[in-house]
């Protein structure tokens, strides 16, 4: 709820009602959700408290993945709490179709920015372990095994994707309160309109869907030709991570 003024005030004007009836709505969903199902790991750790390192990964239920994963990015937040969270954000190497993995990590502001272990464009074989969810994200590293070579990202057919928020779409059916979804997006290009508000375009559909995204983007990155972007999609913007291109990969975070 304290981050909720932080995310309208970052919107034009005119979409701060849509958006501030649409944050309200998925508070509604989650509290009833939880009265539903009180005892439900997913809504308690929303709701309430989290369970610890050891409780997930000695949960029987929680779901194991070995795979190559690759750091697409991070995203660092600070609380009106006091803390600071530090998302970083993987992508299954492995996987036929494209499936995310987040790493979560909360530290005092005042401690200041803690080293990271990861870097944007890593690339390991470890066995994660998921926090039991309706759409399983967020996880921790079991067993890191060792580094990756690196290369383009798996051919996931993207070409072919006629709507690049399927994705989102299906982690709201299963999870309205989602606030974040990760999306690998087709082939596409960055474009700055007349306001100075960035969008990311389909490729060979000008009258196609397009995304605004959030905050400023590197004019080096204009009309380049995206193969693939991988983003964050919170309902309004996306928040750039990572793409592939002519040039290699592109660090966006």
């Amino acid at each position: 709820i304290d981050e909720i003024p932080a995310r309208l005030m970052a919107l034009r004007s005119e979409e701060k009602p849509d958006a501030a009836i649409r944050e309200l709505g998925k508070l509604v969903l989650l509290a009833k959700a939880w009265r539903a199902a009180p005892d439900d790991p997913e809504l308690k750790r929303l709701v309430s408290t989290s369970e610890t390192r050891e409780q997930v990964l000695a949960n029987p239920d929680a779901r194991r993945v070995e795979s190559f994963w690759e750091v697409l990015g991070e995203k660092i937040e600070s609380r009106r709490d006091g803390l600071v969270s530090h998302s970083t954000w993987l992508l299954d190497l492995k996987s036929t179709t494209p499936q995310f993995a987040v790493l979560l990590d909360y530290f005092p502001a005042s401690a200041g920015r803690r080293s990271n272990a990861f870097a944007p464009g890593d690339r390991f074989d470890a066995r994660l372990v998921f926090y039991p969810a309706r759409k399983p994200l967020r996880a921790l590293v079991a067993e890191r095994m060792g580094e990756v070579m690196s290369g383009a990202w798996p051919d996931f057919s993207l070409g072919a994707t006629k709507d690049p928020l399927a994705g989102h779409a299906s982690y709201q059916d299963a999870a309205p309160w989602i606030t974040d979804c990760p999306l690998l997006l087709p082939p596409g290009a960055i474009l700055v309109d007349d306001r100075g508000t960035g969008w990311w375009q389909a490729a060979d559909d000008p009258q196609g869907i397009a995304l605004p995204i959030a905050g400023a983007v590197n004019q080096t990155l204009l009309g380049l030709d995206l193969a693939a972007t991988a983003a964050l999609w919170d309902g309004a913007r996306l928040d750039l991570l990572a793409a592939q291109s002519g040039f290699g990969r592109l660090d966006l975070s």
